[in-house]
């Protein structure tokens, strides 16, 4: 039949349209069709329940016009028919797709006529569902669900199956539609200069039963919206409001917790929980919400190693790398739902608890702080017990399982822990910047300590952060260099690359003062600043590709903490720099920062290039403009001390910012910035606030 051929089915080039809410997502083509070739499809909790869904009208595809969304969980899909015969009267006709995802998916199907006479219509859609884990997605392999079948109930398609004894399905159902094998077909008549609408539902079925939803079915991602209003620069302003809202999309429903929202890592492929990564934008979104910080935390707590396992990387105490909730899981990496091979999540969780203490936990966090503090102990005691691995007073990581992950920092591609040289090193490996997170967690303990009164708690973590700091800066600190070894390999030789990383030990604060200058000097050097931001490794290192995934590439994240470590040691201008560069490079990705993006260098590419498959809208890209605000503010809160300190480090290119709805105290606080004049309004009772020039941090 025309219109089916194979010759059809791949997408045009203009990329591919992703809306999603909390655990369900949708990634189609911009004609609005999922193309059963190409790595489409509409995804709940980790499952494709529809890998295809092709729209013909009058046998013909959709001609892609524009896309518009206004909320990361709907879209408006412009097209007109592609015909052969541009006069055929079919070429007056426009196709809206207006499109919203929530538990399953909806879309209003309207048709305008723009002739002067009546248009007769046949629209067919053409379904199918694979039932596919979405790590097979992602990698393009194609394994089929077992007793996979169609039926038919009442006006509803349904498409059924079993994946690893689980039973799974979809319902589709279209208005006034006619159910046909596959398809669902309606006919039409669209008045001249009229319009025709039809409502099309795509949702699963549980237990075999049909569950549609409410059209409206989604989170309110808008709350928290307009945190900060910029004067004189739109790019900032735009990605400091694109931040927020896809920060509001990203959040899930923890399912063994119904009725808590935790921040998943990013979309298409990392619509979970994540430890690493939902723990940083849990930090870097304080400002925005320490409500969901609160419950990201419980969460991770929640699922702690219990045991030792191989497999999965189980040790007690040790906080998850991921968990996944499809049917497969994390099949790949430990064969079960959650997987722990990661070595910077257990003392991250340290230091995010430790900040959410700082910033001020919301009105119902009283009552689960003894929780969080047990849950803190273990994190310590995992430190102690199982991240040292060879004795030297470093943490370290060798993974246990033969499908584990072989590198266990943020940076986890095979090959991104490797010397100047392009040696790979051979764990176990001792990484630079989880050195400085194991610094922050001793001293975040300490200052739990203090808020008790326990002084000889607080002498006991105190003075273990000072010795680490001290072997720290003898072992990583490579004199001629001027700079901080990547990690130290498994007989404690320095893997000697330069790289992004030591940019973390400046926000953690494990930098001696005497050094952190050469740092920052390396940091914004050409080889190291391309112009859109910092590389994850210098151009001059053998094994440097501007557009590999972790060796040359720009990370707005990496850049975040980089920027906000320059600040906490008085270097202005860098921080400056490299905030702006990303606000400029938010400007060229219509406000909304990718994952990541690659590392050529601004002089010779007038726009940053966009890295192929990023995840956009991503956890921690989406919190690095919030993170960028707070760090040219140099905005800190002490909920202990009831103090907000503040002092404006804004750039030329910013004229002022309105801060609203900031959360302090359970208040929501407003500031107004105007260069050096700083204003602040509806602070809570017994808050004061703080001018704090020329501070600095050891």
């Amino acid at each position: 039949m025309a219109g089916w051929n194979a010759s059809t089915l791949a997408g045009p080039d203009a990329g591919s349209v992703t809306i999603l809410e909390g655990a369900s997502f949708c990634v189609s083509d911009t004609d609005g069709d999922i193309h059963p070739r190409l790595p489409h499809g509409l995804f709940v909790r980790d499952t494709r329940i529809l890998s295809t869904w092709l729209t013909r009208i009058n046998g013909h595809p959709v001609e892609p016009l524009a896309v518009e969304s206004d909320l990361p969980y709907r879209a408006v899909l412009l097209g007109r028919l592609r015909t052969q015969d541009e006069r055929a009267s079919e070429s007056s006709l426009v196709i809206e797709r207006r499109r919203t995802v929530a538990t399953g998916l909806t879309e209003l199907l309207v048709l305008r006529n723009f002739s002067d006479r009546d248009i007769e219509v046949r629209v067919e859609m053409r379904f199918a569902a694979d039932f596919a884990d979405l790590f097979d997605v992602k990698a393009s392999r194609r394994r089929a669900a077992s007793r996979l079948r169609r039926r038919v109930a009442d006006d509803v398609l349904l498409i059924e199956a079993r994946n690893d004894g689980a039973r799974m399905g979809v319902a589709i159902r279209a208005e006034h539609a006619t159910v046909r094998g596959s398809r669902l077909i309606s006919r039409a008549r669209v008045p001249a200069r009229g319009t025709w609408s039809r409502l099309l539902q795509i949702v699963p079925t549980v237990g075999g039963e049909i569950v549609m939803t409410a059209p409206d079915e989604h989170a309110d991602v808008q709350q928290q919206q307009d945190l900060t209003t910029v004067e004189d620069h739109d790019d900032v302003a735009d990605a400091v409001h694109q931040g927020q809202v896809d920060i509001g999309a990203l959040r899930i429903v923890d399912p063994a917790r119904p009725g808590r929202t935790v921040i998943a890592a990013g979309a298409p492929w990392y619509m979970a929980l994540f430890g690493r990564d939902s723990i940083l934008s849990s930090i870097m979104t304080l400002p925005v919400d320490p409500g969901i910080a609160l419950s990201t935390f419980r969460s991770l707590g929640d699922r702690q190693g219990e045991h030792v396992d191989r497999g999965s990387e189980e040790e007690p105490g040790r906080i998850l790398h991921e968990v996944r909730f499809g049917p497969e899981m994390t099949t790949l990496l430990a064969g079960g739902d959650t997987y722990f091979g990661s070595i910077d999540a257990t003392p991250l969780y340290v230091v995010g608890v430790g900040e959410l203490l700082r910033w001020g936990l919301p009105p119902e966090g009283d009552e689960h702080l003894p929780e969080l503090m047990d849950r803190v102990d273990r994190c310590l005691a995992w430190i102690d017990e199982y991240g040292d691995r060879n004795g030297d007073g470093f943490v370290e990581y060798e993974r246990s399982s033969t499908h584990g992950l072989i590198n266990q920092g943020w940076k986890d591609s095979w090959d991104s822990i490797a010397s100047a040289d392009g040696t790979i090193a051979t764990p176990p490996i001792a990484l630079c910047e989880v050195q400085g997170y194991v610094y922050a967690a001793f001293l975040a303990r300490a200052r739990m300590a203090r808020l008790v009164g326990d002084r000889a708690l607080v002498r006991t973590w105190t003075e273990r952060a000072a010795r680490l700091k001290r072997d720290f800066n003898a072992r990583f600190w490579l004199p001629e260099r001027g700079y901080y070894a990547l990690a130290l390999d498994g007989e404690g030789r320095p893997v000697d690359a330069r790289a992004s990383n030591m940019g973390h030990c400046l926000w953690s604060g494990i930098v001696d003062h005497d050094k952190a200058a050469l740092v920052a000097r390396r940091l914004l050097a050409p080889d190291m600043f391309s112009g859109w931001g910092v590389r994850t490794l210098s151009s001059e290192m053998a094994r440097y590709n501007p557009v590999s995934y972790h060796n040359g590439s720009v990370w707005p994240h990496d850049n975040a903490l980089i920027a906000a470590g320059l600040m906490r040691y008085g270097f202005v201008r860098e921080a400056q720099a490299v905030a702006m560069a990303l606000f400029d490079a938010a400007g060229h990705f219509d406000g909304r920062l990718p994952e990541l993006f690659c590392g050529f260098p601004r002089a010779e590419q007038a726009r940053p290039v966009g890295y192929p498959n990023a995840c956009s809208p991503q956890a921690w890209a989406a919190a690095t403009p919030i993170s960028l605000m707070r760090t040219l503010l140099r905005l800190e809160v002490d909920d202990h001390a009831k103090t907000i300190r503040i002092d404006p480090a804004l750039p030329p290119q910013i004229g002022g910012a309105r801060i609203e709805n900031l959360l302090i105290g359970g208040a929501r606080v407003e500031v107004r910035v105007a260069r050096d004049a700083v204003e602040v309004r509806g602070l809570p009772p017994g808050f004061s606030l703080e001018r704090a020039r020329g501070r600095r941090a050891g």
